[in-house]
């Protein structure tokens, strides 16, 4: 109520302040131009002061002494809002004063110095919410991207001492109090979101710093389940993938909270229908980047799996609809060494579902962010990942009876690729070693991180399958397979030299153990070939 009385009474003040200007404003008939007004607004054009330490200095006591006036006004009269209702309005202008230090990034280390952070930090917590906005608008103005884009050193220290004096806890504590239904603090809801972001931007640590002191992740869950669209869910999935891309503690932490089960009931609203506009579509987009980062980690992948997410993406690409690429990508993070979710797939009729997709029977979507080649290379690893995980029994040889049916077809479309990325490599290679010709040095690692954007990972899983299936000991699978080789005046020792490559680049992410068991398997492949 006290809230409502002072921004009922700020109002009021401003309105009475316009009409008293209209009222004593002298016209000029011709065409209703004011001169007088023109000529003050060049006097106070000329007499602007330039933005320096001395012009800081001045912002600063000003700012602090409307600060004081306001506290002093609050303990005195704290039951009559309209009497310290106009310090609050004098308070608010010299706030919005403040703002001009976002167009002098260099004075930051001087703001810093003059200790007016911890000061205008505490007003995140006012008792009027309308001054906690506007403090969460100097924040989001003051640290903003196009702002500190060339002024490293300045952000970093402007940064670090927010940090320092509890920024996130103050910005959050405020976020759960303002309401969904007022325009000003769903606006604000907004800026808080665009600041938490421009502060990770500059210090990338505060990504898990947010999660680890604040509550964000619990109220980012919350606006996700709500089923009506607006942009500020759609700005929450945005942070959202923010925090996880980078962060297995965060894609962790958000498994713990049920943040799985959260993101699939999301995308399952759209598994029959497409979203009404570019916003929500991208939205959904953010939405399947933050399941596919919550797949990293193995537990995620359980929890994943124990959700039916597995029969979900399936049921998705079935839709056809607008999701269909993201669904195709998610599982492959899914399946990615991970053998029950591979298991899964098939017991669930997925091989039904994938296996038109891999021979390119795509469906055109609206989305444009999937390319079909993307799509593509998604499906390669999808398909590799099946037979890593699928191994034996009745699962194993219905994925086997994939590449015998209708004449050998699949097959046929895995040697099409196999020539297509051979090609594409074959052609970066070529250009590398023409760049160094020209004198232009490149180590191994830099040249060998070329080739896999131009294709090799791909290659590499290709000749990984068609390892898989020789080692079947499936003779007319083996038949085939030369023969399409002949066919391309290529050997088996061209697929091996692939292998050869990729067994000696296997990193040891996860772990020297893991790294030895991938390595065997491919070297089983070369001596079977």
């Amino acid at each position: 109520m006290e809230a409502t009385d002072e921004r009922n009474h700020y109002t009021a003040k401003r309105k009475r302040d316009i009409n008293e200007d209209v009222d004593d404003s002298p016209a000029v008939a011709n065409g209703g131009v004011d001169f007088s007004l023109l000529e003050e607004i060049e006097k106070s054009q000329n007499s602007v002061e330039v933005l320096d330490v001395k012009t800081l200095k001045k912002l600063v006591l000003s700012f602090e002494r409307r600060l004081r006036d306001n506290i002093a006004a609050r303990l005195k009269y704290p039951d009559q809002p309209e009497k310290f209702a106009d310090s609050e309005i004098e308070l608010h202008e010299e706030i919005e004063k403040l703002k001009i230090l976002a167009g002098a990034p260099e004075l930051y280390p001087d703001l810093v110095n003059l200790n007016t952070i911890p000061a205008i930090l505490d007003l995140l917590t006012h008792d009027n919410t309308d001054i906690a906005i506007d403090v969460v608008g100097l924040l989001q103005d003051l640290t903003d991207e196009d702002v500190l884009d060339e002024n490293d050193e300045p952000a970093r220290i402007l940064v670090d001492c927010l940090i320092e004096n509890n920024v996130l806890e103050s910005l959050l504590q405020n976020l759960l109090r303002l309401s969904e239904t007022d325009p000003d603090e769903v606006a604000a809801v907004y800026s808080t979101l665009s600041t938490i972001e421009n502060l990770i931007e500059v210090k990338p640590a505060v990504a898990e710093m947010v999660c680890e002191r604040t509550k964000l992740l619990r109220w980012i869950i919350g606006k996700i389940k709500v089923r009506e669209f607006d942009s500020n869910k759609q700005y929450a999935s945005e942070i959202l993938a923010i925090l996880l891309q980078s962060s297995v503690a965060n894609q962790k932490r958000l498994g713990q909270m049920n943040g799985v089960d959260v993101v699939l009931q999301a995308v399952a609203m759209y598994k029959s229908r497409d979203p009404k506009s570019l916003d929500e579509e991208e939205m959904v987009e953010n939405l399947f980047d933050c399941l596919c980062c919550l797949l990293m980690p193995l537990e995620n992948k359980e929890r994943f799996l124990k959700a039916e997410g597995v029969e979900l993406m399936i049921i998705i690409m079935n839709q056809k609809k607008l999701c269909y690429g993201s669904a195709i990508r998610a599982l492959d993070f899914a399946m990615t060494n991970y053998p029950p979710a591979c298991e899964r797939f098939v017991d669930v009729m997925g091989l039904k579902t994938a296996f038109p997709a891999f021979m390119g029977k795509i469906p055109t979507t609206k989305n444009k962010k999937r390319s079909k080649e993307e799509l593509e290379e998604r499906l390669i690893s999808l398909v590799a990942s099946l037979f890593g995980g699928v191994l034996r029994g009745s699962r194993r040889e219905r994925l086997l009876s994939k590449f015998v049916e209708n004449e050998y077809e699949k097959i046929d479309r895995l040697m099409e690729l196999y020539i297509r990325y051979s090609n594409r490599v074959k052609e970066e290679s070529e250009r590398l070693n023409d760049l160094e010709l020209d004198d232009l040095e490149m180590d191994e690692d830099e040249k060998y991180n070329r080739k896999l954007e131009s294709g090799l990972y791909s290659l590499q899983l290709i000749a990984v399958i068609l390892g898989h299936l020789w080692t079947s000991e499936h003779p007319r699978i083996k038949a085939r397979i030369e023969l399409l080789l002949k066919q391309q005046k290529l050997t088996k020792t061209d697929v091996k030299n692939v292998l050869q490559e990729y067994h000696d680049n296997i990193g040891d992410l996860d772990g020297p153990d893991e790294k030895e068991k991938a390595q065997a398997k491919i070297q089983r492949f070369i001596a079977s070939l």
